[in-house]
């Protein structure tokens, strides 16, 4: 069994979503489980600020095995050098990660200076070739920023990943991929892709608005009381997948 623990948009910026993103860590730190992974699905520094990325990289050390992904509000060559170690670059921050039993493809669904989502023909390349590493029978899951569907939040459908018919027809060829996994929409949420789950991770720094909720003006699109959250996925030996939605508590 595989227990993966996902959460997303952190935007690391000032002293509320550094203790909201700390509270999670903490959180995970605690479990007397050792953790397959803990994958963070995009949006780390607010502004794609080198100092943000420096205190991300601080926040999100772990015993576990951490996987991170960037987001429309992330910049490519401050990530690589401040998360990830590596030359700066604007390249696709595409990225592998193979556990006992299970690998994760990380996908870059940014587009410098767009808040929408997109995978590039060299991203869709990448995937389909290390799709095709994988042994067969064992699960893939496919991890980017963007959610390639509506979720019935105009908010958030606006800035969705686009383009998802290429994604879909790759999916189609590989009957080993299990799940998406994605972030961006602020609110936990699951639904389906190219007839797999499709599973959100909830916001940390803030919770979106749903449509049909009260809210005080037109432009107000987030609960900023509502606690941040983690999903944890959990794969058994068949390759079916479970998830467990959690918050956690901010206080001290």
């Amino acid at each position: 069994m595989a227990v993966i623990a996902h959460f997303s948009d952190v935007h690391i910026d000032d002293e509320r979503s550094v203790r909201r993103t700390r509270a999670i860590v903490e959180y995970l730190e605690d479990l007397p489980y050792d953790l397959d992974l803990v994958l963070v699905t995009g949006d780390i520094a607010d502004h794609g600020a080198p100092e943000e990325y420096a205190t991300a990289r601080e926040l999100l050390a772990s015993r576990h095995p951490v996987l991170v992904c960037p987001g429309n509000h992330d910049d490519r060559a401050a990530f690589r050098s401040g998360l990830l170690g590596e030359a700066a670059s604007s390249a696709p921050v595409d990225q592998v990660y193979r556990g006992a039993g299970f690998t994760v493809l990380a996908c870059d669904s940014s587009v410098p200076g767009k808040p929408e989502g997109w995978l590039g023909d060299g991203t869709l390349a990448w995937l389909e070739e290390e799709l095709g590493r994988v042994p067969e029978g064992e699960p893939v899951l496919v991890a980017f920023h963007h959610p390639p569907v509506e979720l019935h939040v105009p908010y958030v459908d606006e800035i969705r990943q686009f383009d998802e018919a290429r994604l879909a027809e790759l999916a189609g060829r590989h009957r080993q991929v299990a799940a998406f996994l994605a972030g961006h929409a602020h609110t936990a949420a699951a639904t389906t892709f190219a007839g797999r789950p499709l599973l959100v991770a909830g916001g940390v720094v803030n919770t979106v608005r749903l449509p049909w909720e009260r809210r005080a003006h037109a432009d107000q699109h987030v609960h900023l009381d509502q606690p941040p959250a983690v999903a944890f996925h959990v794969l058994d030996a068949d390759g079916r997948l479970t998830t467990h939605f959690r918050a956690v508590s901010t206080e001290g």
